[in-house]
């Protein structure tokens, strides 16, 4: 089974869209896949159309009330479930404050928990708080969505820090895959820049004693398109709102990438092709991601 966590500190960068999206591809591609909600907003929950009323039994059960998984998780589609969030989840950083071993509480129910997944995706809030070390601590993967702007580099260098003392203090085989550019447009020249300098920031990093040592840029790039703006309003999956979309075909391409298939692969009703635009001649000099 392959743990990820799908964070970073700032908003509005794809963490849940592509939390939600990636899951239903590798659902679409056979594997079992659990979607776990640790945001109190519930977005990724309300995304796949669970509605956080407060009578629905969610994370918070688990990590303050102690229930297992299985008690809280819902199927949401074939081979894919989830575990879902709601606004309780907001007040578990101040309930298990005094809480000793709080870091670790969720990876404790993911050990007593039965169910046979190939993926139990992630999806962390805003904020690097007790329910992002329960993610990291409970994880053997993070993905970095990141939109292709120069101040989106500025809080990269805190998220990867933040790896790297869970991975010391509390997780040791916790590794940071990759970085999944989210919202990119191929014609403009400043987010070609911003991946190649990305790119070229992780390739440094190569042999260090790090989390992100191995990480990558994650070939496929997921374009602005309408429909996965779209759907969350209907507690849909782009695959099950517009499968035939731009957006559908990016993460089909994301979960072939993930899953180590080659471009071409069929997922659910998209055929693969991944198309990697060429690196811009021109680079932006200096830009501060460590």
């Amino acid at each position: 089974m392959r743990r990820i966590a799908v964070i970073n500190q700032k908003g509005g960068v794809g963490k849940t869209t592509t939390t939600v999206n990636l899951s239903a591809a590798l659902a679409e591609a056979g594997r079992r896949v659990c979607v776990l909600d640790l945001d109190p907003q519930a977005h990724a929950s309300t995304h796949l159309g669970v509605e956080p009323d407060g009578t629905v039994p969610s994370a918070y059960d688990v990590l303050v009330g102690g229930k297992p998984l299985a008690a809280v998780r819902r199927p949401v589609g074939e081979r894919l479930w989830v575990v879902p969030s709601d606004i309780n989840l907001a007040a578990a950083e101040v309930e298990l404050a005094g809480v000793v071993g709080r870091e670790v509480i969720l990876r404790e129910a993911m050990a007593r928990d039965a169910e046979p997944f190939d993926f139990v995706v992630m999806d962390c809030g805003p904020s690097l708080g007790v329910l992002t070390l329960n993610a990291l601590a409970a994880a053997d993967e993070v993905f970095i969505p990141l939109q292709p702007h120069f101040l989106a580099l500025h809080g990269l260098s805190k998220l990867l820090e933040t790896t790297a003392l869970v991975a010391r203090r509390i997780n040791p085989k916790l590794t940071v895959t990759g970085v999944v550019v989210c919202l990119y447009d191929a014609a403009t020249k400043l987010a070609q820049e911003v991946v190649t300098d990305l790119a070229g920031f992780l390739d440094r990093s190569r042999g260090a004693n790090v989390p992100w040592a191995g990480a990558k840029v994650f070939e496929t790039k997921v374009r602005r398109n309408i429909k996965l703006a779209e759907c969350p309003s209907f507690g849909r999956s782009v695959f099950a709102y517009a499968p035939k979309s731009s957006g559908a075909a990016d993460y089909a391409a994301l979960a072939a990438e993930v899953l180590g298939e080659s471009a071409g692969t069929v997922i659910g009703p998209v055929k693969v092709t991944v198309d990697v635009p060429e690196a811009p001649v021109n680079r932006v000099a200096d830009v501060a991601v460590a």
